[in-house]
């Protein structure tokens, strides 16, 4: 017997309450039962399944949400931590000890090198340990604090002993049994643009770190490079402060001018922990220091001021960021100071400070502490955005796999998610060419959330859906946007645009045909279209006609002979044919060589005065032999695809 409708009504509500209540999985699954038990029709059931689906996704949302916040909040009550006046010694406990704990790991220790050369010694560690304790000397050679500090960047391992990317040292691996350690993340300490430590979190188990993992250790080693200079710069005030008791009020005036950089410094910090936004700590930035202020992207844009620069004499602070690699202040033309905002090797943009007063030390301190605070806060802000796209990017992928999952299911997903699949997309490929993966994934996924697109990490290249009607221009836009960002070119195919959920995965494949046809042509690092490829588009393409072809590339030829009962399509052929000669093409035609001339001078005038290059004379010969065959096969096969 059928469920009244009422009770598909309250089972829908009994849902909604579940969800309320944050119930557990199986009591989801009684309401579905109880629906059969009750002899539910097919249609009824359905419903039910539905309303159970989205519960489903709502509860998986809700899970990443929660455990993003509460990755944030450790981390925030971490910065919190590290605002507190340490000294050395204590403050590196803090940090040890909060790695280990945020991400529940067995161990957490901060190596030191006293120089670049020498080998590192370990400061501090924190969880049980046997070998490994307070003065094991560490080679400066192997193991992942060598890879970690050459690259400025976090490395990795799920399974140390087992991992062939490491160049393993006999005294490393040697501890690392004796720990029993499998799993272990090193992310580097930098100051002053040199790595001057590593910290490292272990466990003794092998565990595969994500993505969010191990960008919340690379935040905590950005907050804990902050702390620990900070604290040496009190251990020096405190010094500074014997010595004006000693000898000199000189020293009085230059621990005053510390402590007055260190209080900004905290109110910095205590803006971050508020949760206020980029445009009050550039505000405080621009007190402190006296000036205009601008915070800037990696091209140069600005993200927030406090004024506008004067006009003349402003130097091309675009051109500065890309050979500024240094993370100190630099000065430039017409009183402004630039210190760049990084994040490890990363460029996330700049600090344009412009100012008449003549900067001291500690002001240009203040200038670079600005510039830390700045880039936590970028990445803060980052990592929420990535977080709240990772729903988007599964669906990405879900659109992009293949088979292909029900369209009414798909539909749905869109639905919730507030994506509108009836405007056209551009399916892009973007493959990077050397370094790491990694900046370029989590750019593309900015961007895609940016502009209201999607993002999808494939095995062969990284897959974006973005909004537009077209794909060259926007594959264009992509290599203009990344290729700066990387320091290394990217080579960028598209397809599209489509409007259709099965038509995303032919296109997605059809742009990485592209991006293998512009390495066989020698386009690495370039950007193209199945399109604009020309006749290597037809072989390409999954979705190009023959008649397009002839139509973009001699149809205002054809028109011009349809409207005018001319013979210019007869004339370009005889032309080719005659090897280019206007003198054999008249003989072949049977009028006067003039008249071949003033018919050339037509076709420049329909086509363009570049038709006649050898690279665009290939595409009319081409589409001329493609519209012959056409007209022979009497117009059989116009629509279908090469």
């Amino acid at each position: 017997m059928a469920l009244d409708p009422v009770s598909i009504e309250v089972r829908a509500l009994a849902v909604l309450e579940l969800l309320a209540q944050e119930a557990p999985a199986s009591a989801y699954e009684e309401i579905a039962a109880s629906a059969r038990a009750a002899g539910a029709t097919e249609a009824e059931l359905a419903a039910v399944d539905k309303a159970l689906e989205h519960a489903a996704v709502v509860r998986a949302q809700l899970g990443r949400r929660q455990q993003r916040e509460a990755s944030l909040s450790a981390l925030v009550d971490t910065a919190r931590d590290l605002t507190l006046p340490f000294d050395l010694d204590a403050l590196l406990k803090v940090i040890t000890r909060r790695a280990r704990l945020l991400l529940n790991l067995d161990m957490a220790y901060i190596s030191f090198y006293e120089d670049p050369e020498s080998d590192g010694y370990v400061r501090t560690a924190d969880g049980h340990a046997t070998a490994l304790t307070v003065g094991f000397r560490v080679p400066r050679q192997g193991g992942l604090g060598s890879a970690s500090r050459s690259n400025s960047a976090p490395f990795w391992t799920s399974d140390y002993m087992a991992d062939e990317r490491i160049a393993h040292h006999p005294v490393i691996d040697e501890v690392v049994r004796a720990e029993g350690l499998h799993a272990i993340l090193a992310v580097p300490l930098i100051g002053h643009g040199t790595s001057f430590g590593v910290l490292y979190s272990a466990d003794r188990n092998v565990r595969h770190f994500t993505p969010e993992e191990v960008s919340l250790m690379a935040s905590l080693g950005d907050l804990a490079s902050v702390a620990i200079d900070k604290a040496r710069v009190l251990n020096q005030a405190r010094t500074d402060i014997t010595a004006l008791e000693q000898y000199s009020s000189k020293a009085k005036s230059h621990l005053t001018s510390a402590h007055r950089v260190n209080e900004i410094h905290q109110r910095m910090i205590g803006l971050l922990l508020e949760g206020s936004g980029l445009t009050a700590l550039t505000a405080l930035t621009a007190d402190a220091l006296g000036g205009t202020v601008s915070v800037l992207d990696p091209r140069g844009r600005t993200l927030a001021a406090t004024g506008d620069l004067p006009a003349g004499n402003t130097p091309d602070v675009a051109e500065a960021l890309l050979t500024q690699f240094a993370d100190e202040p630099v000065q430039l033309a017409g009183d402004h100071w630039l210190v760049p905002v990084t994040a490890g090797t990363e460029r996330l943009g700049g600090i344009l400070l412009h100012t008449t007063a003549v900067l001291d030390e500690d002001e240009l301190r203040l200038l670079q502490l600005a510039a830390g605070t700045t880039g936590v806060l970028l990445l803060m802000e980052r990592n929420t955005a990535m977080a709240e796209s990772q729903v988007r990017d599964e669906f990405c992928d879900a659109l992009l796999s293949t088979p292909l999952r029900p369209l009414p299911q798909l539909r749905d997903r869109a639905r919730i998610l507030g994506i509108d699949l009836e405007r056209p997309y551009a399916v892009v490929a973007i493959r990077p060419e050397g370094g790491s993966q990694g900046r370029a994934v989590v750019w593309a996924s900015s961007y895609a959330l940016v502009s209201g697109g999607l993002c999808s990490v494939r095995s062969d290249s990284i897959a974006l859906l973005l909004p537009s009607e077209d794909p060259g221009a926007t594959a264009r836009q992509v290599s203009q946007e990344l290729s700066p960002l990387l320091g290394h070119p990217v080579t960028v195919g598209a397809a599209g645009p489509t409007n259709r959920i099965e038509d995303f995965q032919p296109a997605y494949a059809e742009a990485v045909r592209c991006l293998s046809a512009l390495g066989a042509i020698g386009g690495i690092g370039s950007s193209a279209s199945a399109k604009e490829l020309g006749f290597l588009g037809l072989l390409l393409g999954d979705h190009h006609s023959v008649r397009d072809y002839i139509t973009h590339t001699i149809g205002p030829v054809i028109d011009y002979d349809t409207h005018r009962f001319t013979n210019l399509v007869q004339t370009l052929e005889a032309y080719f044919e005659s090897g280019g000669s206007p003198t054999y093409a008249a003989e072949a035609l049977h009028v006067h060589p003039n008249t071949v001339s003033r018919r050339l001078e037509r076709m420049t005038a329909l086509l363009g005065d570049d038709w006649q290059e050898p690279a665009r004379a290939l595409e009319v010969q081409l589409a001329l032999r493609l519209h012959r065959t056409r007209d022979t096969l009497g117009n059989r096969q116009e629509d279908r695809p090469l």
